[in-house]
């Protein structure tokens, strides 16, 4: 994955959104996701991600609308109830994400993917014992280690 200067590839929806370059250095001390349950679709992994680092801040990733990647300095969201399509379900703690294995390590480097048109659309977060990768697929976030 080839960096690309920030001054390029802003998404037209979201702006430049959140420098991921500010985790470096932190420790992920804890990581927050909301997850779709419903009878209607299975379990696909979480929408919403948030890294919470020893210095409390938190970094949310998530799909943008626009199928970009969005990054932002952003408190954990509660979950919420969506009636007959399923429920918005907060989840404590990184078991079903590849940043399980990486709890309590520092974040060594992080880089970042961009499309000309929708900004945004990878990043990868490495640790010392390895690295996860979040992208968008046909709008869902995808995180694979």
């Amino acid at each position: 994955m080839t960096p690309t200067p920030s001054h390029q590839s802003i998404c037209p929806l979201h702006g430049r959104g959140g420098d991921p370059d500010a985790l470096v250095g932190r420790r992920l001390d804890r990581v927050v996701t909301l997850w779709l349950v419903s009878e209607r679709e299975p379990d696909a992994g979480p929408l919403d991600v948030w890294l919470v680092d020893d210095l409390d801040g938190s970094t949310r990733i998530t799909a943008g609308s626009d199928w970009c990647l969005t990054v932002s300095a952003e408190a954990p969201g509660e979950g919420w109830d969506m009636g007959i399509w399923g429920r918005m379900e907060r989840r404590e703690g990184a078991a079903g994400t590849p940043f399980e294995r990486h709890l309590g390590q520092r974040i060594e480097k992080v880089r970042e993917r961009r499309d000309p048109a929708t900004g945004r659309v990878a990043l990868e977060i490495a640790f010392p014992t390895g690295s996860v990768h979040a992208d968008t697929w046909k709008g869902d976030l995808r995180l694979s280690g």
